[in-house]
């Protein structure tokens, strides 16, 4: 099987509950998302995605992903998609870094690979484990009220994993906590996520206003040694997202951080193949780990699912459908969640029809 064109298209997706917030006045209502078919001579077509959430939330844009799926798209054409590490060797020599471009390559070929065979990526990953498995949605930031009522309204949908969006004044922040905190049970999963939002001095000020609350921090400071410095002497559970971006700074967020779980997305490592295999090093660390992207609706949430239904149960902390969050359903809305709980698509690769009517034409093709 050879590649014979990428197409690369964009779609608007917007979020479902009106305005995203997020620390530093970070905000959004509608994303630029990116999807790419990768078409080979055998009729079998692979789509991934990359939608990026605003241009300030990590070093990377639209343009600048679309721009490097130009060199990408040219270097692939007439390589084998079904040879996932031959496509990423390619990749790799191609371009360096331009992780966000690479993945949604890598997403496709899986997505064909699962086609030639007649499996979905689930099984090529091992088989699943974790038939049904706990989502979690984020918490705008706002009010401690308005914040709290978010977490009520969508417990009652069957939610009860959450992560609350933090990062401004330390102490705003701890009182957007505690009464969200006191929103939920004693089943709850609470992660109070600055996304490198605060200072070192903020951070160290809430993480000692939460002391005794039942929450995980993620993120709390831009770098790894900063939050390495602003969680020392806490006993609340540290989570590291944004600044662990390679294999090798695993085992520092374990070893020099003391973090317990680690947040991992498709675009930071370069796509499936190398979140996959991030997702096996924490769980041969004992530490726990959160499966997702930026930002995407139903292809994002499917590679999400058949990596979330790989993982063992009890070292999932924290997964999204991200096509709940936003209206990005170019696949009818598949796979769909469930009262809390999602699952893998049980069809060949992604398990996904896209409609793409609802794309419209792409906006280069690479043949």
């Amino acid at each position: 099987m050879k590649i014979v064109a990428v197409d690369v298209f964009n779609y608007e997706v917007g979020y479902a509950h009106g305005t995203y917030i997020m620390s530093g006045d970070r905000t959004a209502s509608t994303e630029d998302g990116t999807v790419v078919r990768v078409r080979t001579d055998e009729g079998i077509d692979g789509w991934g995605e990359i939608t990026t959430l605003g241009k300030v939330y990590l070093p990377v844009f639209p343009e600048g992903i679309r721009t490097a799926l130009k060199d990408l798209g040219e270097a692939l054409i007439g390589v084998d998609p079904t040879n996932i590490l031959k496509v990423n060797r390619v990749m790799n020599a191609t371009l360096m870094g331009q992780e966000f471009a690479k993945s949604a390559i890598d997403i496709a070929c899986w997505d064909i690979l699962g086609k030639s065979l007649n499996k979905p990526i689930s099984a090529l990953l091992g088989g699943v484990i974790n038939e049904r498995f706990p989502i979690y949605e984020a918490v705008p930031l706002g009010t401690p009220e308005s914040m709290a009522e978010f977490i009520k309204e969508r417990r009652a949908s069957g939610i009860n994993r959450f992560q609350l969006k933090v990062g401004n004044n330390p102490f705003e922040d701890v009182a957007r906590t505690r009464a969200s905190v006191e929103a939920g049970d004693d089943q709850t999963v609470i992660v109070a996520d600055s996304n490198g939002g605060w200072s070192l001095a903020s951070a160290k000020l809430a993480i000692q206003g939460m002391a005794g609350l039942p929450v995980y921090v993620e993120q709390p400071c831009r770098s790894t040694i900063d939050c390495i410095l602003a969680a020392r002497g806490s006993s609340l559970p540290l989570v590291l997202d944004e600044s662990i971006t390679s294999h090798d700074e695993v085992y520092r967020a374990k070893y020099e951080a003391n973090a317990v779980s680690v947040n991992i997305k498709f675009g930071k490592l370069g796509g499936l193949t190398n979140l996959v295999r991030a997702r096996d090093l924490l769980q041969d660390l004992n530490m726990a780990v959160s499966v997702e992207d930026m930002w995407g609706g139903d292809i994002i949430t499917a590679a999400t699912s058949h990596v979330a239904a790989t993982t063992r149960p009890e070292s999932l902390l924290m997964t999204p459908f991200f096509n709940d969050w936003t209206d990005g359903h170019l696949a009818n809305y598949q796979p769909r969640s469930q009262a809390g709980f999602g699952s893998a698509p049980t069809g060949p690769g992604l398990g996904i029809e896209v409609d793409t009517q609802k794309l419209g034409g792409p906006l280069f093709s690479i043949k």
